[in-house]
């Protein structure tokens, strides 16, 4: 494989779907602010712990990611080739809004990202008249402010009415989730009621279009809603 250290993102067909798969998943983590642990890309990715960690080796002897008792980061040529292949699949994904069901677009869009060429990538752009976020509300790269005012659903106290906004890129890797969520309409665009929260059992019961949806913490915590600033505590009013 090509060493990328000091090359350009013309070069990303040299690497392995597999590598620009890990790529996009660690640029999401250190966008938010995450740690990038083995467990969880290997969750994530639906392979061994082991399968992993030789992946990361062979990155960081590419010039890919640096690993260290710091963490692991992407490197600048990592970070270079981690936006290509996320605007790619975003813009294959708004390509494929008026064929397929919303819930079906993040995976049909994972097998194509890595066919298109930088020729196709900026014509679909242009066509699609430069979106900053994908059909699930994600930011496209460089575009991370279009999305800074929307906080997670589990911020939101009962009573209030929200919009949704985002499906966060680490609830788009469970298929059945965004399945369910399309079939109770929890989808970019609604507007919701937060009906009742339930600590004990770390639930959220929501209102949409006058049927009640239960949703566990764990996938209401990749929802994220537009609500008024006003109403927002100061550390979430904040952002990142």
């Amino acid at each position: 494989m090509t060493n990328v250290t000091s090359s350009s993102t013309k070069e990303i067909s040299d690497l392995s779907a597999t590598v620009q798969d890990y790529l996009s998943l660690i640029y999401v983590m250190e966008r938010d602010n995450e740690p990038v642990v083995g467990s969880r890309l290997a969750e994530l990715l639906g392979v061994t712990p082991p399968t992993v960690t030789n992946t990361l080796k062979r990155m960081t002897r590419d010039g890919l990611i640096t690993m260290s008792q710091d963490g692991t980061h992407l490197t600048e040529a990592g970070w270079n080739v981690a936006r290509v292949v996320m605007r790619r699949h975003m813009l294959m994904e708004w390509m494929m809004l008026e064929t397929l069901p919303w819930s079906k677009l993040h995976g049909e869009a994972h097998q194509l990202e890595h066919a298109i060429s930088a020729m196709t990538e900026a014509a679909l752009m242009e066509q699609l008249g430069h979106p900053q976020t994908c059909p699930h509300g994600n930011p496209l790269p460089g575009c991370e402010q279009a999305v800074a005012a929307w906080v997670p659903l589990t911020e939101i106290p009962a009573g209030e009415t929200v919009i949704i906004r985002r499906i966060h890129e680490l609830a788009e890797e469970n298929a059945q989730l965004l399945g369910y969520l399309e079939t109770k309409h929890v989808i970019p665009g609604k507007r919701v009621a937060v009906v009742e929260i339930l600590p004990f059992n770390q639930t959220i019961t929501i209102d949409v279009e006058n049927l009640p949806v239960t949703l566990g913490n764990a996938a209401a915590r990749y929802i994220f809603v537009e609500w008024s600033l006003a109403k927002l505590p100061p550390a979430a009013a904040g952002g990142r």
